[in-house]
């Protein structure tokens, strides 16, 4: 199954690599590990080879692979933009690639991203625009679904739990996590992201 989720990943970054970079960016592998604290990533630099080539890593969180599929492929097009200024010697972020700067803002907003300021982290939050979404509808990439991801904490499904009164808010970012006993809208304190429901 994950092969398969890895194989719309890649054929996504060959259309959005057509349709917004010219086919001017490299070839990267596209991973699905687990990392928790982050959407996805990409390696500053070529950490793969096959003996007569050196690539990049774009990874795409095992454990939020079920939002909706196009944040999911916001967060590729997101690493693809990080792509885009390494090759291009933009400045997009500081602070160990933690703090996105105004570089990655104009960049991912040239490529229908939809970005927001968050403290600590920058131009980071990063949301599709309707053209984006226009665009995988397009090609197909809307009637796509990935229907499984990794559980946090390391932990694994067991029986279904009697369900609870309260609902739990996650930051995506940071992790810290309240219960609340109605649905609401939270932003963290600590880097202003929108707490996420999540199941408990």
């Amino acid at each position: 199954m994950i092969s398969e989720y890895q194989h719309i990943l890649e054929n996504a970054f060959d259309v959005l690599n057509s349709v917004y970079y010219e086919n001017k960016l490299p070839k990267a592998v596209i991973t699905i590990q687990s990392n928790s604290k982050a959407y996805g990533y990409i390696t500053s630099t070529k950490v793969w080879t096959d003996d007569n080539n050196s690539f990049y890593e774009i990874n795409i969180s095992a454990e939020y692979l079920n939002r909706p599929i196009e944040q999911v492929f916001a967060t590729l097009q997101h690493e693809m933009v990080h792509l885009y200024c390494i090759i291009n010697n933009i400045a997009d972020t500081s602070k160990s690639g933690r703090y996105h700067n105004k570089n990655f803002k104009v960049e991912a907003e040239k490529r229908d991203l939809l970005i927001e300021y968050a403290k600590y982290i920058g131009y980071s939050k990063t949301m599709p625009s309707d053209k984006f979404i226009k665009t995988l509808c397009k090609y197909g990439f809307m009637d796509k679904s990935i229907e499984h991801h990794r559980c946090n904490n390391n932990t694994s499904p067991t029986l279904p739990k009697k369900k609870s009164s309260t609902r739990k808010y996650k930051c995506p970012v940071c992790g810290i996590s309240v219960r609340a006993t109605k649905e609401v809208n939270l932003i963290c304190g600590d880097c202003l992201n929108t707490l996420e429901h999540i199941e408990s």
